[in-house]
């Protein structure tokens, strides 16, 4: 970052912007931005009202430092320990997978399902690897009356998850326990039933890791990525055990691979009891979510 002249929010940025383009880096004109922002303390939105402004020494040196980690492809994400999802903000660290936008998908099928299928009060949602917290944030954040327990079994994942409930004032209705999926809920005194069980498990197969991009491979938590041989290890543990987890007419979703569809299907269907099995695809035409409902108590 070498220029004659001052170092203003406008040069900073154009400068910035050519250099991730020339990295490869995504968005490079909006990773700039959200790195000056972070630097400066401001709003992404006040940058445009300041574009004359003069960074200081300090600030041209932690620009100097981001924008040299980012280049090695580190997640804007990380760089800034902020995540957006479903229009809220998530504390993010390395001990959690960055929110995406594909995930979006289950928690607005989840919030259609509570408003227009099921009549309930107060729906009880369970969020099984539940990492940052985004999805029970997001459901428990859009559906006011539910009740939200989510399990994770990384400790570091879980305190992240904590901080972002209490962040996002949804304490007393966002419960985060520690352990292995459903095994958590055995420290619960009489633990009813759920009318929705969701999760975004690890779906990435074992062989296909080594060939994910550097700015996933490299720094996202491969635990939270690896799915075992297929990529649906946990999908399938999820399916054993769900079925007596859930309400009569309950309704799981499950996140999966573009390219899995078929062979998830395929999964749920070693697993007797599971009805309305089916693939719910993403806004970009791919397959995303997989959901089956438990049969409703007979008449």
């Amino acid at each position: 970052m070498a220029q004659d002249g001052p170092w203003t929010v406008r040069k900073t940025l154009e400068w910035t912007s050519g250099f991730f383009t020339r990295k490869g880096v995504d968005a490079p004109r909006l990773s700039a931005e959200l790195l000056l922002a972070h630097v400066l303390g401001v709003p992404r939105i006040k940058l445009y009202t300041d574009y004359e402004r003069e960074l200081t020494d300090g600030d041209r040196g932690r620009m100097r430092d981001l924008v040299t980690r980012a280049g090695e492809h580190e997640p804007i994400a990380y760089l800034t320990g902020r995540g957006h999802f479903f229009n809220l903000e998530f504390e993010v660290t390395r001990d959690v997978l960055i929110p995406r936008p594909d995930t979006e998908t289950l928690v607005e099928n989840v919030i259609q399902t509570v408003r227009r299928q099921m009549v309930l009060d107060a729906p009880r949602v369970l969020d099984l690897c539940t990492g940052s917290g985004c999805i029970a944030a997001a459901v428990a954040h859009s559906l006011k009356n539910a009740v939200v327990l989510a399990t994770e079994i990384s400790p570091a994942a879980a305190a992240v998850a904590r901080k972002n409930v209490e962040r996002l004032g949804l304490t007393g209705r966002l419960t985060i326990l520690e352990g292995d999926l459903f095994a958590p809920l055995a420290t619960i005194v009489d633990p009813q039933p759920f009318d929705l069980i969701v999760s975004n498990p690890p779906y990435i197969p074992t062989p296909q890791i080594e060939s994910l991009d550097r700015s996933v491979r490299d720094y996202e938590p491969i635990t939270a990525l690896d799915g075992g041989p297929d990529g649906l290890t946990l999908h399938r543990r999820i399916l054993a055990e769900g079925l007596e987890r859930l309400n009569p007419g309950g309704r799981i979703f499950l996140e999966i691979a573009f390219d899995q569809g078929k062979l998830a299907v395929e999964v749920a269907g070693q697993y007797p009891g599971w009805e309305d099995v089916r693939v719910i695809k993403d806004h970009a035409g791919h397959d995303r979510v997989l959901t089956a409902r438990k049969p409703a108590s007979p008449p």
